[in-house]
């Protein structure tokens, strides 16, 4: 949850929190301090956050960070129609040797967190709009000497639905949506009828909302219509989400804004 505070927040707000103010926030989301400095201290040893003294003591998102956060952004929020068919696809091969093969763990773990769905040995696709994501990673995670990228299109044999069933996880990408909308369908329906909501509220919603839904256009890589179960059922899960984001994101910021003092900074910086 400090992640979605950071990502979802505090960079509108420069990147830098007091440790008081964020245990104060943290303590609203029902994490006790102890939890929250615990948490704080493993980001710090994770190079996800930095110490930073501005009259108190507090800490600000890494420049190394920024990327992962930007790249999430795309992903969570940019991505919630499924690929086209005719945008192709991005196809990894990478071969890693035996004396090295802590890094064919890593490219595993790294593509598949993605998107990527393992066709063979060393084989990995994704619809072509990962791409660039894909690039970007293997380049900030020095994985790119090892793979070969390629932007690639469909052209025969297969039956592709039946066979792309084989590379992804349908039952268990479909259970997480499952779990997504059961758990927030009704508090979307709740605030519907209840109309306007007070910034505290607004964030005590939002922030465990947010740190549920970011996982799942992970482990989602958005196949297109076409390939995927008739019983998909992703696209409940995913106007749920826009839901409860159009009425909770703002009243959110807001209320940080007020417990931190913190003010929201200009495109210019």
């Amino acid at each position: 949850m400090i992640n979605t505070v950071y990502g979802a927040f505090l960079r509108r707000l420069g990147g830098w929190i007091s440790v008081a103010d964020l245990i104060t926030l943290m303590s609203e989301l029902d994490v006790d301090g102890p939890a929250a400095r615990s948490a704080i201290s493993r980001l710090k040893k994770k190079g996800v956050l930095e110490p930073e003294r501005r009259g108190a003591t507090g800490y600000r998102l890494s420049p190394a960070a920024q990327p992962v956060f930007d790249e999430g952004d795309r992903r969570i929020f940019g991505s919630l129609e499924p690929a086209k068919l005719s945008d192709g696809w991005a196809m990894a091969v990478f071969s890693v040797p035996e004396s090295e093969r802590s890094y064919r763990y890593q490219l595993r773990t790294r593509l598949t967190w993605l998107g990527f769905g393992n066709i063979a040995p060393g084989v990995w696709l994704a619809p072509g709009r990962l791409l660039g994501d894909a690039r970007d990673m293997l380049v900030r995670r020095g994985l790119s000497d090892y793979v070969h990228l390629f932007a690639a299109d469909y052209a025969a044999f297969s039956d592709l639905p039946g066979t792309v069933s084989s590379w992804w996880d349908f039952p268990a990408i479909q259970e997480q949506y499952a779990g997504f909308t059961e758990a927030y369908g009704p508090v979307a329906g709740a605030l519907d009828e209840q109309g306007t909501i007070d910034g505290a509220e607004a964030f005590r919603h939002y922030v465990p909302m947010l740190t549920q839904w970011r996982r799942l256009p992970y482990l989602d890589p958005g196949l297109p219509a076409e390939l995927l179960p008739a019983d998909w059922n992703a696209v409940a899960a995913r106007q749920t989400f826009q839901r409860l984001n159009d009425v909770l994101a703002a009243p959110s910021l807001r209320h940080v804004q007020e417990v931190t003092g913190l003010v929201e900074e200009t495109p210019e910086g």
